[in-house]
């Protein structure tokens, strides 16, 4: 439902009657909730004392559900005493005087501290043995048997890591055959319960499973929907059949709004498969705080209309609000959810009438806490005379037993939402339990702890939206490009048709161009798709060294006129370019696959950028473009910027457009000049760049486009004295030569070239012992292989303490074979080729060093068809390295990944500064204080803390490093134009024989 349609449906029948029977009934219940809290005999009733101290301050709230999400990590008595304190140390004035005393008394005493750390570990397992049903098939099978005989159904749902692996979600796949052929027979020999076991149409199943469709895939990726599709079926098949043979009904559940449409293809492609179209004992989930919930829920019953065969729907609000909204503005994406709770119940009570309307169809089943949206639903069904047994009412283990219980004595059908699993993978699951029980609009809160008025809790969400009130954006001097969304079925059919297109263009010839005029030459640099070498991209005219020099004349003649024009003016023409690069986005990015090898994820990503440098250089020169005034009476101050002169712009072949486009537009918006030369693997993609920035009038020399081979051209380009600055991104060797050119002096030159140079790195990940294993492997996977490695930020070493060293091995390696290999066109696609036939055999040189010096963890073969199409290297993994290996120590460029065990922190901090470099870097940790210490110890210019190492975004990451990284400042940072200009300070004497202007000395 859209937004401006929240709650606007009315019933087919008489609004105020459902709103008459919804509060007579929500009454009825209160009053027995009333009379049926928990006493302080009951477990339950000390539980609630923690959770109302938990939310009595927020700064305590957030230290102690992060100190339960690490809990399962912290192996020993010591470790979790530890973090006790790294945790609460901060907050313990806001503790109760037990609580602080407590960590008072263990503060360095060894025997209490163990104390401590058994009891805040029992006291963990009793609140999550409270919200899962149980760890193996005995404990589940008791805790449904006590919660049938307690006259309640039940649905399992199975709790775990997330599913990184195509091995994970094989385990995930038999649990779910395990649990069917094990629950089934057993429920099948009770008596039965008419209440649960039936419904107005006859008998059904007594056992009833959950399951999230992307635990049954290692690579669930709404951009392949057909791979995912038949890779998901292939394992929900064998589940949906094991249910038919024993009479089990599968809900299927909802997770992030990413998975959503994905989720619900894949549900209506199984269910329309022959031998599952007739099986009504099926359902889904639908969120009432999505936006799109109506729409979802409609196309569900027009789908459901054309199989033949009714479904189940669990209407529900939603799980993932904070995540959504956080989510939603870190991409700068629309925000899928609703902003207020009062929409979102809104929606929910629209969605339930839509239910009702269509129970035949869709069976209603109301998953809800919320005593007003339960309620809502018995009236909204009575007014439409929907039988009691046509529909059901779903609550969580553990939570509102007695409101379950009320609705159960009052002839419905209640079934309980029950988790099961292993308590400690489970315990994120808790957390987010104790989120619901303790948010500020909990209906459990409100009703047991702020003891609310019925009158107020029974309120109809319609008159408790505000209207005015909205969620601000950031307040953020700068807002970058958002990625697109290939998530949706219309941006997928757009890239398809620009690569098609694309595909059809390739093979055409690019001119050079100096001051607006085309020159080809008879030598040519024939690009050469890295996926299909028989591809040739484009034929495109390369330089000589007498071109390259009439480049640096032409654009000196220009600079006078381009460095006199007001810097406002010139910043509309990088905007001109941004505007540009927007129209044409997929067109590039197209490009970029075919030219670069890049995924579609990544070369999208370079196009928002090469944006993004535009914009933020506009508005930065801007900002700049005010001289600074420090006058006294007599003396008048000025400090302001010039322009250098001609820059020479030499760029890398990774990031083919986002860095050529970033220098470049540095360069020309601080009124420099530019003879842009780039990489000679990628120079068509700069010639689509030049193409753009001459449609914006720029004048005719400002820019100029050269291709070349380095070697033939970069001689001249580095050395001529009409050249005043050097902008690079490559390797070290390459730049410490232009470096090392730069800075020779003959009698033609009057001034030191400006080098700004990135050079690569060494990039480490350490994982600490108490990492969120699940972030840090696919943090580190996504790190280190993302476009092949070939990323200047890529991980190459991910250093792990020893606690967690096999575990964190056994888990990468079974998700590093999970990576699909394959062209860029295909979305398929996690890990495309390496840029050029040279590139491949560096790194295969280097693989053979590795087998040499270390022992090889997983190597992922590449098929024949591919080794003969393109110049592919597959991922490769290599454990017990030494920090003296070579491949530990060295560039490679690469799919190659070292893993090195460190003894502690301050070991695993002293091996990943152990480099030449200093560019990256990140750790995976949950102590305060190791983070703390990464902060201030671990030497690279760009830290990422619990997060991949790629993938720094203008403005918000800028991108640059020091010592054999780099020479200059951050791209996409407030000082990178300063490295473009010269700092000029004018002082003027005002003082006349003793007099001075008024205007100064009253003031």
């Amino acid at each position: 439902m859209t937004g401006d349609g929240v709650g606007k449906r009315k019933a087919t029948q008489s609004t105020e009657a459902i709103e008459d029977q919804t509060l007579q009934t929500g009454k009825r219940v209160w009053g027995r909730l009333q009379r049926q809290q928990p006493s302080m005999f009951d477990r339950r009733w000390l539980d609630d004392r923690i959770m109302n101290w938990a939310m009595a301050d927020e700064s305590v709230k957030v230290q102690l559900f992060r100190f339960v999400d690490v809990l399962p990590m912290l192996r020993d008595h010591e470790t979790l005493n530890r973090h006790l304190h790294e945790y609460f140390q901060d907050v313990k004035q806001y503790l109760p005087w037990a609580a602080r005393m407590a960590l008072h008394v263990t503060d360095g005493n060894r025997i209490l501290g163990r104390a401590l750390a058994i009891n805040a570990r029992s006291n963990a397992r009793r609140m999550a043995e409270r919200f899962i049903a149980g760890c193996n098939a005995d404990e589940i099978i008791q805790s449904v048997m006590k919660i049938r005989d307690a006259g309640f159904a039940t649905t399992l749902d199975r709790l775990g890591e997330a599913v990184l692996s195509h091995q994970e979600a094989e385990a995930y796949q038999q649990s779910y055959l395990d649990l069917i052929e094990k629950l089934a027979p057993r429920l099948e020999t009770l008596r039965e319960a008419s209440q649960i076991d039936s419904n107005h149409l006859g008998p059904i199943p007594r056992a009833n499973v959950s399951l999230k469709l992307s635990a049954l895939d290692g690579d669930f990726n709404p951009i392949d929907p057909a791979g995912t599709t038949k890779r998901v079926l292939k394992r929900l098949r064998p589940i949906l059949q094991a249910a038919i043979e024993h009479d089990v009904f599968v809900n299927v559940d909802m997770e992030q709004y990413d998975y959503k449409d994905l989720t619900y293809q894949i549900f209506k492609t199984a269910l329309m498969e022959p031998e599952f179209a007739g099986y009504p004992h099926l359902g889904i989930v639908c969120q009432a705080y999505l936006k799109e919930a109506e729409e979802d829920l409609q196309s569900l019953l027009e789908w459901t209309k054309q199989r033949g065969t009714p479904i189940t729907v669990r209407l529900v609000k939603g799980a993932y609000w904070d995540y959504e909204t956080v989510i939603a503005g870190l991409r700068n994406w629309p925000v899928p959810v609703f902003e207020q709770k009062a929409e979102t119940d809104a929606n929910f009570e629209s969605l339930t009438e839509i239910l009702f309307e269509n129970y035949d169809w869709l069976s209603p089943a109301i998953g809800s806490h919320n005593l007003r949206s339960v309620s809502h639903a018995l009236a909204v069904a009575k007014e439409l005379s929907v039988p009691k047994d046509a529909f059901e009412i779903q609550m969580l283990y553990g939570m509102g037993q007695e409101e379950a219980q009320a609705f159960s004595e009052m002839g419905y059908r209640v079934r309980v939402y029950a988790p099961f699993g292993e308590l400690i993978p489970g315990m994120a699951y808790l957390v987010r339990r104790l989120l619901e029980n303790t948010s500020n609009d909990s209906f459990l809160r409100q009703s047991y702890q702020e003891e609310r008025s019925i009158e107020e809790l029974m309120m109809s969400p319609q008159k408790m939206i505000d209207k005015t009130k909205s969620t601000p954006a950031p307040v953020l001097p700068f807002i970058n490009e958002p990625l697109t969304d290939f998530g949706q079925t219309e941006n997928q059919e757009a890239m398809q048709a620009a690569l098609k297109s694309v595909r059809e263009e390739c093979g055409l010839e690019y001119p050079i161009v100096i001051s607006g005029k085309a020159y080809e030459t008879r030598q040519m640099l024939n690009s050469r798709c890295p996926f299909d070498r028989e591809i040739i991209v484009g034929r495109v005219s390369s330089a000589t060294p007498d071109l390259a020099n009439e480049a640096i004349d032409a654009a000196r003649r220009t600079f006078s006129t381009w460095s006199a024009i007001d810097a406002d003016h010139r910043a509309e023409y990088v905007e001109l370019i941004a505007r540009g690069l927007q129209e044409r986005r997929l067109e590039l990015a197209s490009w970029i696959i075919y030219e670069s090898g890049k995924p579609w994820i990544d070369a999208d990503a370079d196009v928002a950028e090469a944006i993004d440098f535009c914009h933020y250089y506009a508005e930065s020169m801007r900002q700049m473009d005010h001289s600074l005034e420090a006058d006294l009476p007599g003396e008048e101050n000025e400090y302001f910027y010039r322009p250098r002169g001609v820059a020479v712009i030499i760029s890398p072949w990774n990031f083919p457009l986002a860095i050529l486009t970033g220098m470049t537009v540095a360069a020309i918006v601080t009124g420099n000049t530019v003879v842009m030369k780039p990489a000679e693997q990628s120079p068509v993609i700069a010639a689509k760049l030049m193409e753009i920035i001459r449609a914006t009038g720029i004048p005719d020399g400002v820019v100029n486009y050269v291709p070349g081979i380095g070697e033939e051209i970069g001689p001249d380009l580095v050395s001529s004295p009409d050249v005043d600055i050097v902008a690079f991104t490559g390797s070290r060797e390459v730049g410490l030569e232009i470096n090392q050119k730069a800075a020779e002096s003959t009698p033609a030159h009057n001034s030191v070239k400006r080098v700004v140079a990135e050079m690569g790195g060494k990039n480490a990940i350490i994982i600490d012992d108490d990492a969120d294993l699940d972030e840090a492997v696919h943090g580190v996977v996504e790190s280190a292989f993302g476009y092949s490695g070939q990323k200047c930020s890529a991980c190459s070493r991910v250093i792990v303490l020893q606690p967690i060293y096999e575990e964190f091995c056994s888990r990468l390696k079974a998700a590093v074979e999970t990576l699909q290999l394959g062209p860029c066109d295909n979305p398929g696609t996690k890990i495309g080729p390496v840029i050029d036939q040279d590139a491949q055999e560096k790194i295969e040189h280097y693989l053979e060093i590795g087998q040499e010096e270390s022992e090889l963890l997983v190597g992922i073969e590449v098929p024949n068809k591919l080794k003969k199409m393109g110049c592919y290297v597959g991922p490769h993994v290599f454990c017990n390295v030494s920090t003296s290996d070579r491949i530990a120590r060295e560039e490679i460029f690469g799919p190659v990944l070292a893993v090195i065990q460190a003894r502690d922190f301050s070991e695993a901090i002293r091996f990943a500064n152990d480099t030449d470099f200093a560019l990256t870097g990140g750790v995976y940790s949950r102590s305060p204080v190791n983070l703390k210490r990464a902060r201030t110890e671990f030497r690279v210019g760009n830290l990422y803390l619990n997060r991949p190492c790629t993938g720094a975004l203008v403005f918000r990451q800028p991108f640059g490093g020091y010592r054999m990284s780099g020479i200059g400042t951050k791209a996409g940072g407030p000082d990178y134009l300063h490295e473009f200009l010269i700092p000029i300070n004018i002082t003027e004497n005002t003082l006349r024989r003793g007099f001075a202007p008024e205007e100064q000395t009253s003031n």
